[in-house]
């Protein structure tokens, strides 16, 4: 061996350790898909693009939103299930599938509580109820009264079947002794095309993109969900403030949260979890979720867990009779 030939396989040698962490360092540059099981234009898909921008920058790597409508978002569930443990394919999702889709759902693919790995939570909402501009009433008050007056009359949109806003809405009407039909979408974003096109009379939408709407005038907002004024909507009032006996302590929101599959490492899990910490916390994204009127929830994995395992139990209840195929 010449004396070139031998420093050659020297470097080699020592440079081998190096190239032996190469793989780790590499996958951490690699895009990380964050699968959506919502249309796209939806308050869900919203939520998720503004997290995969702030999250980019935290990973420095490519996040990539993926739309995966379907099954109450459980087909994006099962993908996300049977994905690898790498932490390169992650799961945005809204509480609903999470709480409610256990208890309603005769063919569930999967076990949210089983497997699933829980990350981070990112944020909780509440519901606007907004109405076709052509309807006549312009409070709760009129509404109800209206639907007595009608009863079967009025057609209400959702983003599927247990849906929180399918079921928020089906409280509201038990809970003032109204009755309503519930026409079932794939998102709420096409349930809102066609209550601005008036094939519905209303539905319950997310207040981070049914405040645009309202804001355009292109629908009417009847009342919140929450048992506060909502700030993006000041002028809107609570359905607890209505008056209504049926309708005192109305509090009826949600949440998103980011899981994985089962199995992944606990250091993949507490890095993933930092960094979306850090980018929920970069100013402008905290700016930008106030003024669509989302409300701050961040923490652990454990956090994340109990509150999914808390509001399982608690929709059992209201949830009762209702069973999707």
């Amino acid at each position: 061996m010449t004396a070139q030939a031998r420093r050659k396989a020297l470097a080699a040698l020592a440079l081998s350790p190096l190239l032996a962490a190469v793989p780790a360092t590499a996958q951490e540059s690699q895009p990380v898909r964050l699968i959506v099981g919502y249309s796209a234009g939806g308050p869900v898909d919203q939520g998720a693009r503004l997290l995969s921008v702030a999250l980019t920058k935290e990973l420095g790597a490519p996040v990539v939103v993926e739309n995966k409508p379907g099954a109450n978002a459980t087909m994006a569930g099962s993908e996300v299930v049977r994905a690898k443990t790498d932490g390169l394919t992650l799961w945005f999702a809204a509480s609903p599938t999470i709480t409610i889709s256990p208890n309603v759902m005769s063919k569930m693919s999967f076990d949210p509580a089983r497997d699933l790995t829980p990350v981070a939570p990112v944020l909780s909402y509440y519901n606007v109820l907004v109405v076709n501009n052509g309807e006549p009433y312009r409070n709760t008050q009129e509404l109800v009264a209206y639907a007595k007056a009608h009863p079967q009359k009025l057609n209400y949109g959702s983003a599927g079947v247990g849906g929180s806003n399918h079921l928020g809405a089906l409280l509201f009407a038990r809970r003032s002794g109204i009755e309503m039909n519930h026409i079932p979408y794939k998102g709420n974003a096409p349930a809102m095309t066609d209550v601005i096109g008036g094939q519905l009379s209303m539905m319950l939408d997310i207040i981070s993109t049914a405040s645009t709407y309202i804001q355009s005038g292109k629908v009417r907002a009847i009342a919140v969900t929450s048992p506060q004024r909502n700030s993006s909507l000041p002028d809107v009032p609570t359905f607890a403030e209505s008056g209504l006996e049926g309708l005192k302590g109305f509090d009826v929101g949600g949440w998103y949260g980011v899981y994985g599959p089962k199995g992944m490492a606990p250091e993949q899990v507490a890095r993933l979890n930092k960094a979306i910490n850090a980018a929920l916390a970069q100013p402008e994204m905290r700016k930008r979720l106030k003024e669509l009127g989302y409300e701050e929830w961040t923490g652990t994995p454990q956090k994340l867990a109990e509150r999914g395992s808390r509001e399982r139990a608690m929709w059992a209840t209201v949830t009762q009779g209702i069973v999707v195929d």
